[in-house]
């Protein structure tokens, strides 16, 4: 199995840079994972902006240069695991912005005159750890669910990666938020995790 991890934050010395170190950790001492790679998206430097223009066409969005070497390793990966915070009830912009240019149709989907477009990216896993400031059912009960329903049904699901695991870890800048309990609970799965 080979693992590619997506981080999305802005700082290494933070829970989520802790998260990944763990996700790398377990992932490394785990029989069943072939490689690691790694995408950081602000240690990249990667620009989120989707532009389409007279110069750059959006049905040439999948030859876009500048994503090549990205597109190469969400190809080669069978299981795909993005660690960012929620801010505001949503992934950061910088996290979005990644999809928007990366799910490009002939890339991530072709469309085929149905209701819903061919997946391009079936066969593969996905596995979301983020973080937030309130309680853990914050989203469930309060924003019905929009994060889950974002990265699951409108866009992972829609380039055919499947299935999605989360994890949501609430109340994380609490002093109550059992971080070492979480942190171990991240390192166990990816240490385990089979396919």
């Amino acid at each position: 199995m080979n693992v590619l991890i997506i981080y999305t934050h802005p700082h290494h010395n933070s829970l989520n840079g802790a998260f990944f170190k763990e996700i790398l950790k377990g992932s490394e001492e785990n029989p069943n994972v072939q490689e690691v790679r790694i995408i950081d998206l602000y240690q990249d430097k990667f620009d989120p902006v989707l532009i389409f223009n007279e110069e750059k066409k959006r049905r040439d969005m999948h030859k876009d240069p500048e994503i090549q070497e990205y597109q190469e390793k969400i190809k080669w990966a069978d299981n795909i695991v993005f660690v960012y915070p929620i801010w505001w009830g949503r992934p950061p912009a910088m996290l979005l912005g990644f999809i928007d240019r990366m799910f490009a149709a002939n890339f991530a989907y072709r469309q085929t005159g149905g209701l819903l477009p061919e997946g391009l990216l079936k066969g593969k896993r996905a596995v979301c750890v983020s973080t937030m400031q309130g309680p853990t059912h914050y989203p469930f009960f309060f924003l019905q669910n929009a994060h889950k329903v974002l990265m699951k049904r409108a866009l992972l699901q829609y380039v055919g990666i499947k299935p999605v695991k989360f994890f949501e870890f609430g109340m994380m800048e609490s002093p109550k938020g059992k971080h070492d309990v979480k942190l171990k609970r991240i390192y166990n799965y990816f240490r385990n995790i089979s396919s």
